[in-house]
């Protein structure tokens, strides 16, 4: 069979699989209507490039996700920050992390891309000064998963409530020491609670169902201890990492073919992730941006070339960045970039950076107070 023939084989099965998911969606909302109750799946949000929200109402927050694959190189740091878009806090959750102080080449990163920004009220501006801006406002580690949360010097008033924790899973796949789990932080900034979650799950296309575990128990384990304040409820849960889910129904040759001529899209009906949500497994009515850039994984190290290895593996979007707003906090969100970033070559997986700004309509506070 030629390529092209490959090629149409492929797309008239992903358009009858659409159908057969539309006609699920039919049923579906036929069971809200007699049950009172659906599940919502992760919802696809748009990218917005232009922020419709005033300055000083908006916290903006930069998310990163890689898997270092046990390498380090400080300049990969930089290139996961970015020099093109400013934010009141940076998260940054990594896998399979070096033996090396990340957290200081993080730090190191963000003087050299983001030192001419200081935080005024709740936002931030632009002064004609040199200096490093931003300090680490927590860090969340268990062994090789690791996660931090910066912010401007000047924020200690802002940032409250903060928490660490962690969960550690069994599960199959990885190498001693590279722990399988999730790390978490709480934070109150700006009059908005957020908890941070950077997590890796089991490996392997097989272990749908161990992911689905996992992510239940580090959802009702992590923040879960009598007496922690951070069981109060929050108004943003942001999920990172190496969730580990794979494409399934689809070879690793025609998932190549497709990638080749930038028909990647097509891909995302045999994601294990979407299907396992729209099922109502996981992460029911969390959001994500749209799966626009390239699979993140597995590549040949030093290179942008998917597995050569005897393994050839299927590429997948291994590593995601996942955001819930609880809809009576009074919190608009918008996502302004959701991406890949291709540049870094020294791990087996592409980190991935997502850029999201929360606009406060109307917070109440602990003391009855409104923020707004």
């Amino acid at each position: 069979m030629s390529e092209a023939d490959i090629i149409f084989t492929i797309m008239r099965a992903m358009v009858m699989a659409t159908c057969r998911e539309r006609s699920k969606e039919l049923k579906k909302d036929r069971r809200f209507d007699s049950m009172g109750a659906a599940h919502e799946g992760i919802k696809t949000v748009a990218i917005e490039k232009v922020c419709e929200f005033t300055t000083s109402s908006v916290t903006c927050v930069c998310i990163v996700t890689w898997n270092m694959n046990g390498k380090a190189s400080s300049g990969d740091m930089a290139k996961l920050i970015g020099w093109h878009r400013r934010f009141d806090l940076l998260a940054v959750g990594l896998q399979e992390v070096p033996k090396h102080d990340v957290g200081v080449q993080l730090q190191a990163a963000l003087a050299e891309t983001h030192r001419y920004f200081i935080l005024t009220a709740s936002y931030l501006v632009e002064l004609l000064i040199y200096r490093p801006s931003f300090s680490l406002l927590a860090a969340a580690t268990m062994q090789s998963l690791q996660l931090f949360v910066f912010g401007p010097k000047n924020s200690q008033p802002f940032a409250k409530e903060t928490r660490v924790d962690k969960h550690a899973v069994r599960g199959c796949g990885g190498l001693v020491g590279r722990k399988k789990g999730a790390v978490g932080v709480h934070i109150e900034f700006n009059g908005i609670r957020m908890v941070f979650i950077s997590c890796h799950l089991s490996a392997h296309a097989r272990n749908v169902e161990e992911r689905n575990s996992q992510c239940r128990h580090i959802s009702h384990s992590l923040f879960a201890k009598d007496g922690n304040p951070c069981r109060r409820h929050c108004h943003v849960t942001v999920w990172m990492g190496d969730l580990n889910y794979r494409l399934q129904g689809i070879s690793t040759h025609p998932a190549r073919s497709l990638i080749r001529k930038n028909l990647h899209n097509l891909l995302t009906s045999k994601d294990q992730l979407l299907r396992e949500a729209e099922s109502g497994e996981v992460f029911d009515g969390y959001c994500e941006g749209s799966l626009s850039f390239k699979p993140t994984y597995k590549y040949d190290v030093g290179s942008n070339n998917y597995d050569t290895s005897y393994k050839v593996r299927v590429p997948s979007w291994t590593d995601r960045i996942l955001f819930k707003i609880d809809s009576s906090s009074g919190i608009d969100a918008a996502l302004h970039s959701y991406e890949s970033i291709d540049r870094v070559k020294t791990s087996d997986h592409k980190p991935v950076r997502a850029h999201l700004c929360l606009k406060v309509s109307n917070i109440t506070n602990e003391f009855g107070r409104q923020h707004g």
